[in-house]
């Protein structure tokens, strides 16, 4: 890694990451703020729940109900928009970090210094990395801030569960995130690799919601990490969130490799 490229890289994307922090955080606030309103009617929307059809509870990740605020977070926050921001976070900065470099002519410049293909793509890598930690970090954060703003003692939470699916959403991100930066590692263009990048990440969401919503067709979701996130799981004290953890991290760091591997070799057009 090379630590000025590390500095000059986070410094022009700090913006970005800043605002994805702060919106995730805003978020997660917001479900602590409903809670304690909803926390009173939550008999009444277990059994709405009840009624709607199998496949779209599981779809929606809302299979643990209401009556705690990590199920009611798990399916509000953690099922689906967060999946959706970060997806977006992963795939633009990836290709911002990699493809659009070389798109534009800048690659040209980074390599003209005393820097290794492979030491600036471990860098990218490392930027990449540590804007997701930052956005889990504060989205951690908020949460826990939320929870002694306007939870505390009067409705039920699990603080090691709420950390559990941080830490697989984490890891989640990891893994797409790697993918992603192994695309756009090997393509020239900014446009094929966003869109590609886009395809297979958002291709792979879907396919695990298909596989919930359909039992017919649930082997879709075996072509997708996202079905080791099952944040519901998690809330309800159920599954393996540490081996879908390792599982996932294996994943975005051969990943990852593969990218800086590939980078490194490839001819570039400079």
């Amino acid at each position: 890694m090379n630590l000025p490229l590390f500095k000059q890289m986070m410094k022009i994307h700090a913006k970005g990451m800043s605002n994805y922090a702060f919106g995730s955080a805003f978020y997660i606030l917001l479900m602590f703020w409903l809670y304690p309103g909803i926390a009173d009617n939550t008999g009444a929307l277990n059994e709405l729940l009840k009624s709607m059809p199998e496949g779209i509870v599981n779809a929606f990740n809302i299979q643990g109900g209401f009556g705690s605020m990590e199920a009611f977070i798990s399916g509000e926050y953690y099922g689906l928009i967060l999946p959706l921001l970060l997806s977006i976070f992963s795939i633009m900065l990836s290709t911002g970090l990699m493809a659009r470099l070389v798109d534009q002519g800048s690659m040209a410049y980074l390599l003209s210094t005393p820097t290794t293909r492979r030491q600036i793509a471990t860098t990218q890598a490392g930027v990449l990395s540590t804007g997701l930690l930052l956005i889990m970090v504060v989205t951690t954060a908020a949460g826990m801030l939320g929870y002694i703003w306007f939870i505390g003692d009067k409705y039920a939470f699990n603080g090691a569960r709420y950390i559990q699916m941080n830490v697989v959403a984490w890891m989640l991100f990891i893994a797409a995130s790697g993918i992603a930066f192994l695309l756009s590692s090997v393509m020239n263009d900014e446009k094929k690799a966003l869109g590609t990048s886009g395809f297979i990440v958002f291709g792979m969401f879907a396919l695990d919601m298909l596989g919930k919503i359909s039992g017919s067709v649930e082997w879709l979701r075996y072509a997708s990490i996202f079905s080791l996130y099952r944040p519901s799981d998690i809330a309800a004290g159920n599954g393996h969130p540490l081996l879908a953890a390792m599982i996932l991290l294996a994943i975005g760091l051969a990943s990852f490799a593969a990218g800086i591997i590939a980078f490194s070799k490839r001819d570039l057009p400079l």
